[in-house]
């Protein structure tokens, strides 16, 4: 049962932070359909984006979908607009998740955002499953409790920009010790690494040199001096409250 916190709340929605991609709409359109889910899904989409008519007219095509959502806004990288949007939603939504515009939900018994509402129903916790890349190691695509938001005001340190997010998710979830992996969970990852993709601009711009530098360093002195401890203080402490 929702906490009287989360009364009132929709439950589930997914943000999908999307550049250069349109395809990507009919197609995660189509795998909430094959997969029959009813979760919240929201492109999250530049207004500089070269492919920005494409955006609006996918936008334009899906306005009576009631489970399809657009947002519009300045660029701000990855988990610039991952927190924009996360932040807004944690108001709203009991649950909050994290696909790339290269993930696709597959079939199941169960669908895996009923799966995802099970998991995460008994209280502060994170949920992830199979991507076929990385499996348990990473989280790619990820869901958690909104509260967990709120309690730390991002969904992703923001001293991050594209990269290494999937591996502070686990840390969270592990060091709060509400962390969920369902291996049977398949939400695909249609990455260039897995032969998945062909190479484009931004697979070329998020895995540069440069970047992969850039977000390694930010991730390890986010781990390593202060920064992950200070965050795991403030969920274990939600964690204790919840309980």
């Amino acid at each position: 049962m929702p906490t009287s916190d989360t009364e009132g709340k929709d439950d589930l929605l997914v943000i999908v932070p999307t550049r250069g991609r349109p395809q990507a709409v009919p197609e995660l359109v189509q795998a909430w359909n094959d997969t029959g889910a009813t979760a919240h899904l929201l492109f999250a989409v530049d207004t500089d984006d070269p492919e920005l008519a494409a955006y609006k007219k996918h936008a334009a095509d899906l306005k009576g979908d009631g489970r399809i959502r657009f947002t519009f806004g300045k660029r701000r990288r990855l988990v610039g607009t991952l927190n924009a949007q996360a932040v807004k939603a944690a108001k709203q939504y009991r649950y909050v998740a994290f696909m790339g515009d290269d993930h696709r939900p597959r079939p199941a018994a169960m669908p895996w955002d009923a799966r995802i509402r099970e998991c995460l129903s008994g209280g502060p916790g994170i949920v992830y499953g199979n991507d076929l890349l990385q499996g348990e190691a990473m989280a790619t695509a990820v869901a958690m409790t909104s509260d967990i938001v709120t309690a730390l005001g991002y969904m992703a340190p923001p001293t991050l920009v594209h990269l290494c997010v999937d591996l502070c998710w686990v840390d969270w979830g592990r060091g709060m010790g509400r962390i969920t992996y369902l291996d049977d969970m398949v939400i695909e990852h249609l990455h260039p690494a897995a032969q998945k993709a062909e190479m484009d601009a931004g697979y070329e711009e998020a895995n540069s040199e440069q970047q992969v530098s850039t977000d390694s360093a930010a991730y390890y002195d986010y781990r390593d001096n202060g920064g992950l401890d200070a965050d795991l203080n403030r969920l274990r402490k939600l964690v204790e409250e919840a309980s």
